[in-house]
């Protein structure tokens, strides 16, 4: 998720879900290759509480994926992933996304040159669609990823759409398609020796759990081995809580005591980056913390305090605390929230 899942998102992310790998936004070869120290920073660096956490390289050009592969394994990541799947046409020295499904000898090429260079205990994974446009033909991505596999890649990160690469936007691309998640399980049947992740229209702990749930089908079919969500835990924290409380049984934070690891967070990166050209703010960890009280009352006035302009250039992360929906007037419905939570 481009501009999205930052190192500060993806800190939020660790406290709503200890468990979940995360995943960087895709970033392209250039900058790690070509770019100075406060690139690398911009685009690598991460906290230690992430782990494990995985970059997501765009690319296409084989020896600067195996070099930005390089510096991902030597920043400390657990996971350099190879994304196919974005529906961009945008082009740097070459086309990346899903686009470069079309070439699956030269995405196995690429990933040859990434497994290579990192580590065996470092996987290199790739991130792709099941088609590209209006080609359902299930051949097409069973060849993709026997092509790829060959290569050296074991787990596939399936966005269970096409890509429709002229004509629909971005946006489009995630829901005008048709979600088919038996291909996915096709894919499992037909490479067992392979892991598969899903994703693509995921937006509650239930469909997560069904999925992955063998019992819940008679006959039983063939499942994925695990599931990735992207916006719907981005909008709606509560959505990734309870994936995770449901897969993994993890006792659930109160909303309070994750607003009061923010806090700490975000005074820590302000004071270490203050001497930096571009240092940390308020605003940049805020942006992300706006779904944590979706759909709970006093949501709205939290959302509206943590993107007030005004609020947001006094750079105190106290601004968390004070936006809290059970301060001052919302102090009535501090334990019927609380309880929301807790269930």
């Amino acid at each position: 998720m481009m501009d999205w899942s930052d190192r500060h998102c993806r800190y939020l992310f660790r406290l709503l879900a200890p468990n979940a790998r995360l995943y960087t936004e895709m970033v392209t070869t250039g900058p790690l290759i070509f770019g100075g120290e406060e690139q690398h920073r911009r685009h690598l660096q991460f906290s230690a509480e992430e782990h494990p956490v995985a970059l997501q390289l765009g690319g296409s050009d084989r020896d600067d994926l195996a070099r930005a592969t390089k510096i991902g394994v030597d920043w400390g990541y657990d996971e350099i992933n190879l994304n196919c799947g974005c529906p961009s046409e945008r082009v740097q020295r070459g086309a990346f996304g899903a686009c470069l499904m079309a070439e699956p000898s030269l995405v196995a090429d690429c990933v040859k040159a990434m497994v290579d260079v990192a580590p065996s205990h470092i996987p290199i994974t790739v991130k792709h669609r099941i088609g590209l446009d209006y080609d359902e033909r299930y051949s097409f991505v069973r060849d993709f990823v026997g092509t790829v596999a060959d290569a050296g890649c074991k787990v596939f990160i399936v966005h269970a759409r096409n890509a429709v690469l002229k004509g629909l936007s971005p946006k489009e691309n995630r829901e005008v398609p048709p979600l088919r998640y038996d291909v996915v399980s096709h894919l499992v049947r037909d490479f067992p020796a392979l892991t598969f992740v899903l994703n693509g229209g995921l937006t509650s702990a239930a469909q997560c759990v069904d999925l992955l749930d063998e019992s819940t089908s008679t006959p039983p079919i063939l499942r994925p081995h695990g599931v990735m969500l992207g916006r719907a835990a981005y909008h709606d924290s509560c959505c990734l809580t309870q994936v995770e409380q449901a897969l993994f049984g993890t006792p659930v934070r109160t909303r309070e005591a994750i607003i009061e690891k923010i806090i700490e967070y975000t005074a820590r990166e302000i004071a270490a980056t203050k001497h930096r050209s571009h240092p940390v703010r308020v605003r940049d960890v805020a942006r992300h913390t706006l779904g944590l009280f979706a759909g709970q009352v006093g949501g709205k006035a939290f959302r509206r305090m943590l993107s007030d302009p005004l609020l947001l250039a006094e750079n105190d992360p106290e601004l968390f605390r004070r936006a809290l929906p059970y301060q001052s007037q919302y102090d009535d419905h501090r334990q019927p929230f609380l309880d929301a939570m807790a269930g």
